[in-house]
């Protein structure tokens, strides 16, 4: 699994946004078990800790329950996770329009450009 960190933001956060994407994106199966902090934290090079406090956001943002038993597991709540994978969506799509914009394109414009890919790719 890559990995991907750099100094704008704090580490923990980059680490959970990084995990719940994967767990969007089913790479991480709802219901199914996540590795394990040592783990996760060994194979992204980052401190045990800052692991752990990234995997409690995705706690507190739904997309995780703890089992004392059997560890961290991937929520079943599959509207929790459509509504996760819908925001990330957005943000996305928000960022691009940001983008386009800079370069003087209009809403139209990206409409069109959007439609020409639709029928060349």
């Amino acid at each position: 699994m890559e990995w991907k960190l750099t100094d704008d933001r704090p580490i923990w956060m980059q680490l959970s946004e990084q995990m719940a994407r994967r767990i969007v994106a089913g790479q991480y199966p709802p219901g199914s078990k996540l590795p394990a902090v040592r783990e996760l934290a060994a194979d992204a090079g980052v401190n045990p800790n800052t692991m752990q406090r990234a995997l409690a956001q995705l706690e507190n943002d739904g997309l995780a329950v703890s089992n004392r038993t059997a560890g961290r597991m991937v929520t079943e709540n599959i509207a929790a996770i459509e509504a996760v994978r819908r925001n990330m969506a957005r943000q996305l799509a928000e960022e691009f329009l940001s983008a386009i914009q800079d370069l003087g394109y209009t809403r139209d414009d990206v409409m069109a450009l959007w439609k020409e890919e639709e029928h060349h790719g």
